[in-house]
């Protein structure tokens, strides 16, 4: 019997906030995605960068700061750092927990790139926030480079960028090789670092890509058996928050879109993991996707937990 091929899409529970409690917190990933492998799952792993590309990006910005002469590194170059040191973390947590209990397999990290549209309705409209707060000065510095601020009262600005669409994942080749020799993959990390193809050339593009994005597209241009969506909640819920929330442990994808539609799923949080669902489900429709909480997932894979979405 051939392994489920598996994309596990990892959100900010599963990474911590800060550099010491990332540490800490993959030691419990690793045995959760151990788990998965002892389940006879093939996985390929992408995760959240948010609040690790946001420090990185804040100690860059300050580094500019103190030294003048210093350049200070753009956007693309920070998500390049938080893929870095985030898979570090991920793949030597993981291989120990595998070795642990007796299995030997390569877990690597892909540097990855994903293309995006230079004129993505997103540009125009940034949505993402990073960065310190800073001073009045500062930010009109910002805006003087091109760089859109946020003013928030009483605090000060922040930087915000774009979250544009993906539209190729420029090292899926290599992605798909590990994958098919049954190694332990991460890739696309923080939804990958955002280019422009200018012909032959890949530029760094001032913005982020949604992680959960990325995650459904990844699943499908590896025609993944399932895609698992590991969040901070244990199921998908209807009228999530009210005193009559319910969880919902199995729909199809026009279910789904009704949901959408009615407005059950909150924007930044489960809509656009409802909406990578669908994405994937549309391409691969033999498919599936499971949305968990880390500590549910060795249930939820075995049918006893978790939001089960399937084409029909």
């Amino acid at each position: 019997m051939s392994k489920k091929k598996v994309v596990v899409s990892l959100g900010h529970e599963a990474l911590g906030y800060t550099t010491g409690a990332q540490r800490d917190a993959v030691r419990v990933t690793a045995s959760a995605l151990a788990d998965l492998v002892e389940e006879d799952y093939q996985l390929t792993i992408t995760h959240s960068n948010g609040p690790q590309v946001s420090m990185i990006h804040k100690a860059m910005t300050e580094l500019r700061r103190v030294y003048i002469d210093y350049t200070p590194a753009p956007m693309c170059v920070c998500s390049a750092m938080s893929q870095g040191y985030v898979g570090y973390d991920i793949q030597n947590a993981l291989r120990s927990e595998l070795l642990g209990r007796g299995i030997s397999k390569s877990v690597s990290t892909i540097l990855t790139q994903v293309t995006v549209d230079p004129y993505d309705e997103a540009f125009y409209e940034p949505t993402k926030v990073i960065g310190r707060y800073m001073a009045k000065d500062d930010a009109e510095t910002e805006i003087k480079k091109g760089n859109y601020v946020r003013e928030y009262p009483g605090k000060g600005f922040r930087r915000v960028v774009a979250a544009p669409k993906p539209i190729d994942i420029v090292e899926i080749e290599a992605i798909r090789a590990l994958a098919d020799a049954d190694q332990v993959v991460i890739a696309c990390g923080g939804g990958g670092i955002p280019v422009i193809e200018q012909q032959h050339n890949l530029k760094g593009a001032s913005a982020v890509i949604e992680k959960d994005s990325i995650a459904g597209k990844l699943a499908s241009d590896l025609h993944c058996d399932e895609l698992i969506i590991l969040t901070g909640v244990d199921n998908v819920y209807r009228d999530f928050g009210k005193e009559n929330q319910t969880p919902v442990r199995s729909m199809t994808v026009a279910e789904a879109k009704k949901g959408i539609s009615q407005g059950q799923f909150e924007a930044g949080t489960m809509l656009p993991k409802v909406e990578a669902a669908i994405s994937y489900l549309e391409k691969v429709r033999e498919g599936r996707v499971l949305i968990t909480s880390m500590k549910k997932v060795k249930e939820a894979v075995q049918g006893r937990a978790g939001t089960v979405i399937t084409f029909s």
